[in-house]
């Protein structure tokens, strides 16, 4: 494999330029073939064969993780891992979401029933492969200054995310720096999105059973009416919480699931209540299980129902580490020029990756996918999901000029 162009560095180091247009097309089909086959977290077993495959391939030594599903590959110490305490990681995750794909006239659509790559993991994952490939034929050239390793890791949809487990692995043993994407389809291919401090906000599961003596329609005064005891749940757990705590904290219940009853004149005598948790705050996310617990039973009670409540744990904010998001910013200046960065917000959507930055410093950036010029939003995790594939080639050059300015820090 050949770079087409280069750009001096200080320090002797060699930036790659455009990506050869054989490794863009692989690349590109690489991404469609995760995109028809896509997988649950730790069930990721096509995957990861085709990310280990393609890594030996190109010479390199990948280590697939003790759970059976996901890869880790050091470049430039010659498979022994370990052996730079300030290496460079970049973390890529490979589930994809128990959702329909809905691109009916896509050529690459899903193949397996009810399963999506509809949050861009497939591009993450193509992008730090793509990077691996770039990485490993530069130190073939003696051009690598420092080792790099890629983490591909499962099951980041599944809370508390399959980040832990690939730590519980080793995947950040000996590193000195992590840095990650996650596609944006609100960010025009060609750019990236950056902010310094959380970018992400926490999020945690609620599942919520509710039980009491039902009866006839015609008597709710002998009963407990839990349709009506859910319903207030619904309405008023999000208005307690939010006088109970700064409003500063972004605390907010949010809804996805309220099932009760099978008959319009029959009250039910249970009903369950699922939904999610998010805070933009990390001291708030550490409240929120007390207080959001306290305001259920508090309204459950009132209607004289039964409440059993499982508040799952789920992830703390991602917070961007200054230095590391200077790198990206640096690195896609370099690439692309100071147009290529954007300012971004922090989002209510939570992420794994945050696990990784309570160990080691690190930074994710927004990886745009939106055609340019394209008025309609696909957004994350839904059916019709799709992405302009220029950012894969735009990922790899960030992320390998990532690599290369780090090492002269």
């Amino acid at each position: 494999m050949s770079l087409e162009s280069e750009v001096d560095l200080p320090g002797g180091a060699v930036l790659p330029g455009a990506l050869p247009e054989a490794l863009r097309a692989e690349l590109v089909a690489f991404r469609r073939d995760l995109h028809m086959h896509p997988e649950l977290g730790n069930q990721e077993f096509r995957t990861t064969a085709a990310i280990k495959e393609r890594l030996e391939r190109a010479g390199l030594r990948p280590r697939v993780l003790s759970s059976g599903t996901g890869v880790i590959c050091d470049i430039g110490t010659d498979g022994e891992a370990g052996t730079d305490s300030a290496m460079l990681a970049m973390r890529a995750d490979i589930d994809g979401l128990p959702i329909p794909d809905m691109k009916t006239e896509c050529p690459y659509r899903s193949t397996v029933p009810d399963r999506a790559h509809a949050c861009g993991h497939d591009v993450h994952t193509t992008v730090v492969l793509g990077t691996g490939l770039v990485l490993a034929e530069l130190h073939r050239q003696g051009l690598l200054p420092r080792p790099v390793r890629l983490i591909f890791q499962p099951a980041e949809e599944v809370l508390p995310g399959g980040a832990a487990d690939a730590i519980a692995d080793g995947a950040l043993d000996g590193i000195g720096r992590i840095i990650a994407v996650h596609c944006d389809p609100r960010v025009d291919a060609g750019r990236i999105g950056l902010r310094q401090g959380p970018i992400t906000s926490a999020c945690d599961r609620l599942e919520i059973a509710l039980d009491g003596p039902g009866g006839h329609t015609a008597r709710p005064h002998l009963t407990t009416d839990l349709v009506t005891a859910a319903a207030r749940v619904v309405t008023d757990v999000p208005a307690l919480v939010g006088r109970r705590i700064d409003s500063r904290s972004g605390l907010a219940v949010t809804w996805g699931r309220v099932e009760s009853g099978h008959a319009p004149n029959v009250i039910p005598q249970h009903a369950e209540l699922s939904g999610t948790v998010r805070c933009l705050d990390l001291e708030a996310w550490r409240q929120a299980p007390d207080i959001v617990v306290a305001a259920i039973d508090e309204v459950a009670n009132l209607h004289r129902a039964k409440s059993e409540i499982n508040y799952v744990r789920g992830v703390p904010p991602v917070v961007n580490e200054a230095g590391a998001t200077e790198l990206l910013r640096d690195a896609m200046i370099a690439r692309r020029g100071v147009e290529s960065v954007e300012d971004t917000q922090q989002s209510l959507g939570g992420e794994d990756f945050s696990w990784y930055l309570e160990r080691v410093p690190g930074a994710m950036a927004r990886l745009g996918v939106r055609p340019p010029g394209e008025r309609t939003v696909r957004d994350l995790h839904q059916g019709d999901f799709d992405v302009d594939e220029h950012a894969i080639t735009v990922g790899v050059e960030l992320f390998t000029a990532a690599a290369l300015l780090d090492a002269l820090r």
